[in-house]
């Protein structure tokens, strides 16, 4: 009795062994694919905010990180720069909206370089579906309402949403969502205007 459960032991660590030994493979050998992947994913997410027949820079590589508490969060955020002949031509940032009705929002975030918002799109968000999800441009256009839009200063009272006296509209029951990404994107623009030159002048650091 006692060899059968030694014996059925050693095959469950067998099993185990080998069955951990695949999935590492498989992991190891799928990651150069899902690397790519989800690059492509982010250049199309880019150039959807960015003109990318304006720039002849490799958006994806001429990147930096930065960190600023109007970016919404203590970890770093990623500025991708768009240039043509080496000019400044726009950025694109990821930022945070750390009030959001289910926890943070995710955003990336397109300037002009004179500061108009080029685009606005929902990285990840946990907001209630069919209320809050209307952030994603597959549910709403509602984030395209920040396209062509600036901020100069911070006490702009436009920028907020129509309930609470500004020109963006909110969702039906879902108030607080549509605040806290119209809150973002405003701490954002201000950001970009106050350090658009360092930003084009930093050294790469996002990649390698």
């Amino acid at each position: 009795m006692k060899q059968a459960i030694n014996k059925n032991a050693q095959l469950l660590a067998l099993f185990a062994i080998v069955c951990t030994l695949v999935v590492g493979l498989i992991s190891e050998l799928t990651k150069p694919t899902i690397a790519k992947q989800e690059q492509a994913q982010l250049l199309k997410t880019l150039h959807a905010i960015i003109d990318e027949s304006a720039i002849n820079n490799d958006l994806y590589q001429d990147c930096t990180v930065i960190s600023d508490p109007l970016l919404g969060s203590g970890k770093s955020q990623t500025a991708y720069l768009g240039r043509f002949d080496n000019k400044p031509i726009a950025a694109a940032i990821t930022t945070t909206a750390p009030d959001g009705y289910n926890g943070k929002i995710f955003l990336l975030v397109g300037f002009s370089y004179d500061g108009k918002i080029t685009g606005v799109r929902t990285l990840k968000h946990n907001e209630t579906p069919g209320l809050g999800d209307k952030i994603e441009l597959k549910r709403s256009d509602w984030i395209k309402s920040f396209d062509g839009k600036r901020i100069e200063k911070a006490s702009d009272s436009r920028w907020n949403v129509k309930k609470d006296g500004g020109m963006f509209d909110q969702f039906t029951g879902a108030t607080i969502t549509p605040r806290a990404v119209v809150k973002a994107v405003k701490n954002t623009n201000l950001y970009f205007n106050a350090n658009k030159d360092a930003l084009f002048n930093s050294a790469t650091s996002c990649r390698g």
